[in-house]
């Protein structure tokens, strides 16, 4: 769906191998790694066991003996993005691997790009690295390369994204990751803790838990109890997250489906054991729409919801993704949406298009919407999101809170509160007194002044 920015693209960043690290005749591997953090945490797994076998990592494609590239294909226009990428690393590099969600199309990869060297699709590692086997040899020192090896990671040092499942049953018309990635398949809990562990030993500031549906993590293994520590935890959110909370690094919740058992997860918010920070995907509010979406059609009993958790926790921030102009989609269900959002006043908001993608049974159903008005409907909503985001905000002045240091050069620090997820929220900018600041660095700020999705603060 995305490309990450150029400061965090693997295919460019470092990751956490400095420049000459590679020793003479080590073979090199490059990563483009493209979609969601989902495929991040895959392409930091596939480096990681790489690096474990000798192999070094190349942050650009001429001193890489292959790239392999992870693909997205959950839009149309996230397949062509992915094309693209394949063929920008082909005419650089010339050696190709390609894994990914779109790599379950392989007719349609090679139909593109005849020359990669393989295809393989999502989450399948195992293929991936005897891909690279035959393409490039390992040649493993065991002076060296038999220590057990550092995990890879392709974001900040302060940040990790955590993956406690794959996969999702529900069956959404617009939908074809579950074709892509299979049925929900949970990790157990004390493997996904004894990672978070690792990672906050390693100096991880925040933890990223995500999923396909992290509400429904441990159904497929009815919420089995795993041993950890002097006692056992089970395979079930709720409890998952206060363990998670019990580590000492910020905890922020991804992918959250507004299930009941998710107003057990606000008081470990209250306490202050999980970020009060929600991002949930409620994609519509017409129950029409939603039927059509073969979605939950609940939206009223979800204003009640959003009303207990405020109670319980004033200070949580909700964000939610939607999508507009979808097949049917009338100009009366379009303002129930906005009439649902002025309700609701949801924090954080992003809003997409309908398009159809290859495969998802929404391309069949009748009635689709003009581009010009999905456009002019994606408009109008984005408006009054921006509206309810600048009030919020502007309520934010003269509030202390706590802030993470994301980075820091000449003219200030880039922060984020608890609200602020990274990559997809705003930020807090602090222009004076930062010099003595360093990337990780949790800071408390006094808000000075906000604008529509950003705010600005002084040191207190």
């Amino acid at each position: 769906m995305m490309q990450n920015p150029p400061d965090l693209r693997p295919d460019i960043a470092h990751a956490r191998l400095r420049q000459g690290d590679a020793r003479p005749g080590q073979p090199t591997i490059g990563m483009v790694s493209l979609g969601c953090p989902k495929a991040l945490v895959d392409s930091e797994r596939i480096l990681t066991r790489l690096r474990a076998e000798g192999y070094g990592i190349s942050p650009d494609y001429s001193g890489a003996d292959a790239v392999i590239v992870n693909t997205c294909g959950f839009l149309d226009s996230a397949k062509a993005e992915s094309l693209e990428a394949i063929g920008e690393a082909l005419a650089e590099n010339g050696r190709v691997i390609v894994t990914g969600c779109l790599g379950a199309e392989e007719d349609f990869i090679t139909g593109a790009h005849p020359s990669v060297l393989a295809v393989t699709g999502p989450h399948q590692y195992e293929q991936v690295l005897d891909a690279v086997h035959s393409a490039v040899p390992p040649a493993p020192d065991p002076f060296i390369d038999l220590l057990p090896a550092q995990e890879v990671s392709l974001t900040p040092r302060h940040y990790s994204y955590l993956k406690i499942s794959e996969g999702c049953n529900h069956k959404c018309k617009f939908c074809i990751i579950p074709d892509m990635r299979g049925k929900l398949a949970s990790r157990p809990a004390n493997a996904v803790l004894r990672e978070a562990e690792r990672l906050v030993e390693a100096g991880v500031k925040e933890l990223l838990v995500i999923s396909q549906d992290t509400s429904a993590y441990g159904v497929d293994l009815r919420h089995a109890a795993a041993p950890w520590k002097d006692n056992e935890v089970r395979a079930h959110i709720t409890d998952l997250s206060r363990e998670l909370g019990r580590l000492g690094a910020w905890v922020r919740l991804h992918y959250v489906y507004p299930y009941p058992h998710v107003r057990n997860l606000i008081p470990l918010m209250a306490e202050g054991l999980v970020l009060p920070y929600l991002d949930i995907p409620f994609q519509h509010a017409h129950p029409e729409t939603l039927r059509r979406m073969a979605r939950p059609a609940a939206a009223a009993k979800t204003l009640d919801e959003i009303a207990a958790w405020r109670a319980a926790c004033p200070d949580i921030t909700l964000r939610s993704t939607f999508i507009v102009g979808y097949p049917g989609e009338t100009e009366e269900e379009f303002e129930t949406l906005l009439d649902w959002l002025d309700e609701a006043r949801l924090d954080r908001v992003g809003c997409f298009q309908y398009e159809n993608v290859a495969g998802a049974r929404s391309n069949e159903l009748p009635d689709h919407v003009p581009d010009e008005v999905k456009q002019e409907r994606w408009d109008r909503f984005m408006e009054k999101a921006q509206a309810i985001s600048a009030a919020k905000l502007d309520a934010k002045v003269g509030q202390r809170m706590d802030v993470i240091v994301d980075a820091v050069d000449a003219d200030g620090a880039t922060c984020r509160t608890k609200g602020d997820a990274p990559e997809i929220d705003g930020h807090l900018f602090i222009d004076e007194r930062h010099e003595a600041l360093s990337p990780g660095d949790i800071v408390t700020v006094t808000v000075d002044e906000a604008s529509e999705y950003d705010l600005w603060g002084r040191l207190d």
